[in-house]
């Protein structure tokens, strides 16, 4: 009950992360019947060109040892070594086409499916694919129900296709008693052939069904809650307050070093109670004057008090600090906008001084 109200809580459609990690630990959609098909596919392209010309080739081969059996000296275990040994490579030479071919089908299914990747959770032991409590949940669940119906329709649908088949070819087959024997494998292949067209077409369908069911399946089994994207986007962009608390942080720091340093400066401009920038300006340091510090309000006043506590002049130029304090970054030379408004302030400040 709890696992069924689980799954009706899981409305969203899964995340990109959550695909990504899905599929790099082996969570990919796959369909089993694909493989199966492809072997049915691979098996028809045996039959239609190799089997005719390599059975032939063969049949050739091993002839030798039924018509001139004498011709083979077998006097000794080094001759017998050697005639097993033609024997397993022309046995090999017939089976290594096919073997190819079944190879390249069921490769072929699994790669067009998904791009091949490692998977080491794939393939790391885990208790739950040998417990037969969850061997018995999988047999007896959806996913093994599923299974079960795909099995009886390919049972009834091979069935149908051989008797249908069979029915229509049983006067050949009657016939070939009373023909030349020699025409008799190539009246099986011909019918094998036959067969195996009409069971890889009657599949189709089933395969076709059962990729769109395997996509399906898994991107309803991915899907998510609101609560699990929230937690997510959370651990992806950060907590809000976490992120809040550390930007404050950050700042009081940031403020902290300002207000340490408006013990150098040599003019503080303001805008009486709301804006404050405090400059540095040494010909042996800086080619233009220097921010040190500057603030809004509250920083604003504490730069004030600061200034007047060391002795620093405030000079009040409301729109030179307003428009200044867009403009300017701390610990960064003025813009060259304001080089001359600042030399007059500066002009005044050293004449006061001498």
């Amino acid at each position: 009950m709890a696992e069924e109200t689980d799954k009706e809580s899981k409305t969203e459609a899964a995340t990109d992360k959550k695909v990504r990690d899905a599929i790099e630990k082996g969570n990919i959609p796959f369909s089993k019947e694909a493989p199966i098909f492809a072997s049915i596919i691979g098996m028809l392209i045996v039959l239609s060109f190799v089997a005719t010309q390599s059975v032939s080739t063969l049949t050739e081969k091993l002839a030798l040892f039924i018509d001139h059996p004498r011709s083979f000296s077998l006097q000794s275990g080094a001759d017998a070594t050697l005639l097993f040994q033609a024997l397993a490579l022309e046995i090999g030479r017939f089976l290594t086409p096919i073997i190819t071919i079944l190879a390249a089908c069921g490769l072929a299914s699994s790669i067009l499916q998904n791009i091949p990747r490692v998977a080491y959770d794939r393939i790391k032991p885990q208790w739950s694919r040998i417990s037969p409590f969850s061997g018995w949940g999988r047999i007896f669940g959806q996913q093994g129900q599923i299974e079960f119906l795909k099995s009886v329709f390919k049972f009834f649908t091979i069935t149908i296709v051989s008797i249908l088949l069979l029915r229509s070819e049983q006067y050949k087959v009657a016939a070939a008693m009373f023909s030349d024997p020699s025409l008799v494998p190539e009246m099986i292949l011909t019918m094998a052939i036959r067969l195996i067209s009409a069971v890889s077409i009657a599949t189709i369908v089933l395969v076709a069904a059962d990729l769109i069911w395997s996509r399906l399946r898994w991107q309803r089994d991915l899907r998510m809650s609101r609560q699990e994207v929230k937690d997510e986007f959370k651990q992806m962009e950060g907590d809000p307050l976490v992120k809040a608390r550390l930007r404050s942080l950050a700042q009081d720091r940031s403020r902290k070093k300002m207000l340490a340093a408006v013990p150098r400066a040599t003019v503080v401009i303001a805008n009486p109670t709301h804006y404050a920038i405090a400059l540095r300006y040494e010909r042996e340091e800086t080619v233009a004057p220097l921010v040190l510090a500057k603030g809004m309000d509250l920083v604003a006043l504490r730069i004030r008090e600061t200034a007047e506590r060391h002795g620093i002049p405030v000079v009040e130029d409301k729109a030179l600090a307003r428009s200044m304090y867009d403009s300017v970054e701390v610990d960064r030379m003025i813009p060259s906008d304001f080089y001359r408004a600042v030399a007059q302030i500066l002009f005044f400040v050293f004449t006061r001084k001498k």
